[in-house]
């Protein structure tokens, strides 16, 4: 799969217009974020890629801040080569450490998780990821049945695993993070863990535990009465991918129309993560 690859570089923008305009972007199709030099470069599946949109969306901001941008196709074995010379070992709490294949190990810490990012979103590094390992590692996992939705590298799912889950859903729509997420299980010893690609037209008939869905507000909002259907009372969400204000707001009312209710919320930056549970 080919990738296109927008450079941005912006005059006058505030921290918190560049993560709407990052979340904005998300919406378009672009998945993958990295800082650069002024700005930050972002990352879209060609084929879904829609130049037109993206002039649109930035006129809309035209009158906050002033916006270059520049585009690149991006060779699959170009995008592995610029995760490996970014990807840094990552910790979670002093008890998870996240790694990639070519970091030595370190067996000081509880939990350890290898990641073969690739293309793949979920390396941990995000605020979003972050936050969701967060909840996992405070939550209790034991024998439960996962679904992961959005699962990217896979990287919940098999932290998920570590904790003593029964049995693991991960899904997603991209079929590169499909094949990451079967690789990273298989690194990490897991083999309780089934893979889809797809959306919610795939998850399986069947009830769950808990329910891991870091994607973005309008997926989440498009998928959460499916997720009702196949949550267990009393079961849990963790949620993250979008932003405090207004979207947790229209997450909590979406879910509240099919008895599930708001538990807390996480903050890192401009980023949620939230607890839900069913009734």
């Amino acid at each position: 799969m080919q990738y296109t690859k927008a450079i941005f570089t912006f005059k006058g923008i505030e921290d918190y217009q560049q993560d709407l305009l990052i979340s904005d972007l998300a919406d378009l199709g672009f998945d993958t974020f990295e800082d650069s030099e002024g700005g930050f470069t972002a990352f879209v599946i060609k084929d879904n890629f829609n130049e037109q949109e993206l002039k649109e969306l930035l006129a809309n901001y035209s009158e906050e801040f002033a916006t270059d941008y520049t585009l690149e196709d991006v060779a699959d074995e170009n995008w592995n080569a610029e995760w490996e010379k970014n990807f840094s070992p990552l910790i979670i709490d002093d008890v998870c450490y996240v790694r990639a294949t070519f970091h030595e190990p370190q067996s000081s810490y509880p939990y350890e998780i290898v990641i073969d990012p690739k293309m793949a979103f979920g390396t941990g590094h995000h605020q979003t990821t972050t936050m969701v390992m967060q909840y996992i590692l405070a939550a209790d996992l034991k024998d439960k049945n996962i679904l992961d939705m959005g699962c990217g590298t896979g990287i919940l799912a098999i932290l998920a695993a570590k904790l003593g889950a029964k049995s693991l859903m991960a899904i997603d729509y991209d079929d590169i993070c499909y094949e990451s997420t079967i690789e990273n299980a298989a690194l990490n010893n897991v083999d309780n863990l089934k893979a889809l690609c797809g959306s919610r037209e795939v998850i399986p008939d069947e009830e769950y535990d808990v329910i891991f869905a870091n994607i973005n507000r309008n997926i989440l909002l498009d998928q959460i009465h499916r997720y009702a259907e196949v949550l267990k009372p009393e079961g849990k969400i963790f949620f993250s991918g979008f932003y405090l204000d207004p979207d947790l707001g229209m997450i909590t009312a979406e879910c509240s129309k099919y008895g599930i209710k708001y538990v807390d919320h996480k903050q890192n930056g401009d980023w949620v993560a939230a607890q839900f549970e069913k009734k």
